[in-house]
Formats: C-alpha cells, structure tokens, sequence
C-alpha cells in the first residue's frame, strides 16, 4: 500500500457496500488511518421500462452493508447525495454521445468528473490528506516527482483502464490499498474478518444507471427515431434501421436481417446508413490506425515525439504493441493517431483507447 502523508491520517474511503471497498476500509484501519467512510447517492434512470430501479453502485442495500461494515470498525460513515451532479456529468454525458451515433463509456467519465473530484472535496472539508477507493490499480511516484498509474497486481481485475483520465491533482490524494492483492486474497481477508455479507454477491454486468435491456426504451424516449438504411460494403440496401444510436460497431445482436448473423461494421452519419457484414472476420472490421480526441497523459506532459506503447480500445482486450502520434499545428490541441503493430477489431468511435509503457498508464484518448 502506498505509504500517506505521516502527520495527517485522516482519509476519506469511499464505499459502494462491495467487498473491495469494504476490505480496503479495513486495511487502511489496520494500517494505522483514521478513515471515514462516504458513500455517494448517484442518478437512476426512473422509468417504469428501466429494470433497474436504484443505482446499482449506491442502493439501499448497498447503503446499509457500508454502514455496518463502518459500525464494527468504529468508523465514522456518512451518505451524500450526488444525483445531480451524476445526473448532468454523467447521464448528459451518456445520451451525448449517443446523440452523436457514436458508443459512450460512462465508468471514464464518473471517476474523472464525479467520483473523484468529489471525494476530494470531502476530503478537503474534512481536512483530510488522503482519499482511498477499492480499485485494483497502483500509484507510485517517478524519478521526475510525477505521481503514476500502475496496473493493479491481479492482471484479472486491474482496473487502471477505468481510471485513464485521471490527473496529477487526483493521484497525490489517492491511496488504492487494493493495489498489491489478488481478489482472491481480498475475498480471504473479507472473510477472515467476519465479513459474511459478500459469500454470495454477484457483480452487476449493467450500466449503474440503467439496465443493458433498457437502453433502447431510453434512446427511443429521449432521441426518438431516425430511420435509414441498412447496406453492406458493396453498398447494396438490405433493409431499414430505427436510428444508428441503437447500434455499436462489432455489434451482432439486434440486426433485424435475414439470413444472417450479421455484424456491425460501421456508422455512416452524414447519409443515416448502418454499414453490415455476415463475415465475422471481414476485413471492414478491422483497423489499424485510429484517431483519439479529448485525450489525457496523466502525467500533465505531451509526447513530443512517436511514442512506443502498448495500448487497447476496451476494457476487456488484450494489449498491442502501437504508437502514439502527436499532431501540432499553430499551436492547437489536434488529434492523437494510435497506429497498432496488428489491425484491431471493432474499434468504437465513442469509445476509449488507454495506453500503457510496461505497467504505467500514461492516458486514454476517446475514438473518432
């Protein structure tokens, strides 16, 4: 665990009722800190078509497990609402970026502009030198006195891809005590603790806001319908599609042709078309250069020259060798290009690509 300021061990921990912000919590007590935990009351979507019917990340339930895991630890617990705040950052984010036919990720969004920033700002009225969460990632600090984000030790739950555009002012706060431990050994200490709330849990594969069921129900509520056609790459009409918000590239689900499977190759915006393909490794699928817009190094510095890193454009795809590519022109912030070793599959505009030099995160940028 990343050693804290020695004078001052107030922290702020912020918990979602999980076993991971849970035994973080515990640890940090161990360790020697005064924490108090916080929990956060985030925005649901509420409509009778949404399954889910709290935030799933600050439900009542949630609540309550939070709480008691304070009361047997003696730690000061307390709840703030947030769903404004989620509401406008994070939903009118969302909608966005649908709005503009392309794939949002909301979770980079929430601990950039939300999560963070507000434990910090509890931090600060408590007069607290540190904030803690249950992420399986690391900080250290370099040569150059520059904070860095590491990959987590669990290869499996690292969750540094989470936490790309995170800055210098969040990582000379953030304590991840969760950084050298495998989930296997945090479901030990849970359990050698006494903390029996989380033998049975399931992580939720939802948006924390909305179920993935609901999502059409929602665009369909807030963009209505843009009908265009469906086509393949040889531009021959197939069909007719209800708005190119309710699709992603690589998507296969949902397409409503026949004889398929049909695949998502891409979004024509300008002329409303949904480009297919029944070839499930058709070369239309495939990119090798992307560019990144709206993009963040956590180190506060711009590379001035090609840059050799590894990178991915989800959260759940293996790392490739690429390079970074800076493009300057009169002074204005242009474009990244990522250019990988291997064309990459079913690059989502909309979505980010995080890149990494060994073990360190040095950013994401969003795909255009």
């Amino acid at each position: 665990m990343r050693e804290g300021n020695k004078v001052n061990k107030k922290i702020i921990v912020g918990l979602s009722g999980g076993v991971d912000s849970s035994v973080s919590l515990l640890l940090l007590k161990k360790a020697g800190y005064q924490p108090i935990g916080v929990s956060f009351k985030y925005a649901v979507w509420k409509d009778k078509k949404n399954l889910l019917k709290e935030n799933v990340c600050c439900s009542e339930e949630s609540f309550a497990i939070a709480r008691e895991i304070c009361r047997r630890l003696d730690v000061p617990y307390q709840i703030i609402n947030e769903e404004i705040s989620f509401r406008d950052k994070v939903i009118g984010y969302f909608l966005d970026v649908f709005r503009n036919k392309q794939t949002p990720n909301p979770c980079l969004i929430c601990n950039r502009l939300v999560k963070f920033e507000k434990l910090i700002e509890v931090a600060d009225k408590e007069k607290a030198g540190h904030i803690a969460t249950g992420h399986y990632a690391r900080i250290k600090r370099g040569r150059d006195g520059k904070f860095q984000l590491l990959k987590g030790k669990d290869t499996q739950k690292d969750q540094s891809y989470f936490l790309a555009l995170l800055e210098q002012k969040h990582l000379k706060r953030i304590i991840f005590p969760l950084g050298d431990y495998t989930k296997k050994k945090v479901y030990q200490i849970a359990a050698k603790a006494g903390f029996e709330f989380f033998k049975k849990t399931r992580q939720s594969q939802d948006l924390c806001f909305i179920a993935g069921k609901s999502i059409p129900f929602y665009l369909e509520e807030e963009l209505g319908f843009e009908p265009g056609e469906i086509i393949n790459s040889e531009g021959k009409v197939l069909g007719k599609h209800q708005g190119l918000y309710f699709y992603t590239v690589g998507q296969r689900r949902g397409i409503d042709l026949p004889r398929g499977p049909w695949w998502v190759a891409s979004l024509d915006k300008a002329k409303n078309r949904l480009i297919v393909t029944d070839k499930k490794n058709d070369p239309i699928l495939f990119k090798k250069e992307i560019l990144l817009s709206d993009y963040n190094f956590i180190s506060g510095n711009l590379p001035m020259a090609p840059l050799s890193v590894i990178a991915k454009t989800r959260y759940n795809q293996k790392l490739s060798r690429a390079k970074l590519y800076l493009f300057k022109k009169q002074g204005s912030k242009l474009p990244l290009k990522l250019v990988f070793s291997r064309a990459q599959k079913a690059v989502t505009p909309g979505q980010w690509a995080v890149f990494y030099q060994k073990d360190v995160c040095l950013g994401g940028g969003k795909i255009k």
